[in-house]
């Protein structure tokens, strides 16, 4: 093996896999958070849970995993139980509520951090914010390759231990969510149905909750409370943003958070020095970093939801509106005998003569505007809509005639044959011909 291969291993491979592993299981359930607007809960948690691993630590004098997962769990259902009943008694908002209870806890733990009995302990609680990295190191990585295929290479040689609660947290974590993905499902999106056939909500949400928990506690030490709040939170929203599917959705959340944190690692223990810095920038920072960027970029250019995408469609939506604008005018004119109409007026008005031209619904003579073949029939089922809502709001809605004209001009626009009303009669309430459309009309809204 050479000798930059054996340096990778044991410098960087353990911190590498660790920040990998805890990222990919914060984004995997991080999605469900997400879903159910509650991304301030895996925030709640990761604060709240230090006044459980600091009691758990004055009790068992040890930071074995079993003593600090145990107080994370009574901690993070602490946090859940007062959060619901500061919202049930308190009669606050769920965020209101989650930021007192979590702030509160929060603050607890670093005084008995900071506290005389344990002053003198190695319990820093910044240690807790940012956690340790750069320390996961496989110091006697062995050098033959060959060692690799023994298990005893992983059994009697010093790996980190923080990288194997990480594995089982992350192993336990996909299980759980392949298992129960049906419950999980139900109960994030309806839980009173989940309630109603039988499923039992609180179980189900709560073993999600004591997961993020202890998620959140194996990665104290590898990455830090304020990495995790992120990768709870920033794969979770990117995959929404890039998908309405929860299947895909999750495994997006579990690919851009596995993605984040190679990049990440590498930006902050690699590429500083190799642009002549002469230190390593924070990896958990430059995660969080990578994360936020991400994010950010998905939301502008996500093809279904980004920031683009939704500028694209909401001009679209309104060029087809001015369009059909304008033939509704071409057409009620034609009802009135003027087949064509000036077209200095239009211009003025600022109507998309230009476009509609373009595509084929209106045609030009002398200075004056007529429609086509196919403008007017487009017009005849905008003309249909319109007096077909006007009617229905007038009948079914009982509001006066001369109240429904501006709503139905919204209305005749919406062209899903679902969203038609059913036509009662041959005239709308002004005595105007229904222009003629399908035999048959969706039923009435």
């Amino acid at each position: 093996m050479s000798e930059a291969w054996h340096h990778f291993i044991a410098g960087d491979l353990v911190a590498l896999l660790s920040c990998t592993l805890a990222v990919v299981t914060c984004g995997v359930l991080g999605s469900y958070l997400v879903l159910k607007r509650e991304s301030l809960m895996g925030d709640a948690i990761s604060h709240a849970v230090l006044p459980g691993l600091v009691v758990a630590f004055m009790i068992s004098q040890s930071r074995a995993p079993v003593p600090m997962f145990i107080g994370a769990g009574i901690a993070a259902g602490l946090t859940v139980l007062l959060t619901m009943l500061v919202r049930r008694w308190g009669g606050v908002e769920p965020g209101a509520a989650m930021g007192v209870v979590f702030s509160v806890m929060f603050a607890l733990g670093v005084y008995l951090i900071e506290s005389e009995a344990l002053r003198d302990i190695d319990l820093d609680a910044s240690c807790v914010l940012y956690g340790q990295v750069e320390y996961l190191v496989w110091w006697d990585a062995p050098k033959d390759p060959s060692a690799y295929l023994k298990l005893a290479t992983y059994t009697d040689t010093d790996i980190p231990p923080a990288l194997w609660a990480l594995g089982a947290i992350f192993v336990i974590a996909v299980a759980f969510v392949a298992a129960f993905f049906k419950e999980l499902r139900i109960t994030t999106f309806d839980p009173q149905m989940a309630r109603a056939a039988g499923i039992p909500a609180w179980l189900v949400q709560g073993a999600l909750v004591l997961l993020v928990a202890l998620a959140v506690v194996a990665s104290f030490q590898a990455i830090g409370s304020i990495l995790v709040i992120a990768m709870l939170i920033c794969p979770a929203a990117t995959a929404r943003m890039l998908t309405d599917r929860l299947g895909t959705q999750i495994m997006l959340a579990g690919l851009v958070a596995g993605l984040c944190a190679i990049a990440g690692y590498f930006a902050g223990a690699k590429l500083p020095t190799a642009l002549g810095a002469e230190h390593a920038l924070n990896i958990a920072g430059m995660i969080t970093v990578v994360a936020g960027l991400v994010f950010g970029l998905v939301c502008f250019a996500s093809p279904s939801h980004g920031f683009i995408a939704r500028a694209v469609r909401q001009r679209r939506l309104a060029e087809r509106i001015a369009i059909e604008d304008l033939l509704g005018l071409l057409y009620r004119s034609a009802e009135a005998g003027e087949t064509f109409v000036p077209i200095q007026p239009m211009h003025a008005a600022g109507m998309p003569v230009a476009r509609a031209t373009k595509l084929g619904l209106v045609r030009a003579e002398a200075s004056k505007l007529g429609l086509t073949d196919s403008g007017r029939e487009r017009a005849e089922g905008l003309i249909r809509r319109h007096r077909l809502w006007e009617g229905y709001l007038v009948e079914r809605a009982g509001l006066r005639p001369d109240h429904v004209h501006a709503t139905a001009e919204l209305l005749e626009h919406v062209d899903q044959p679902a969203a038609i009303p059913t036509q009662s009669g041959d005239l709308d309430p002004h005595g105007k011909a229904i222009p003629p459309g399908p035999e048959t009309d969706a039923e009435s809204p």
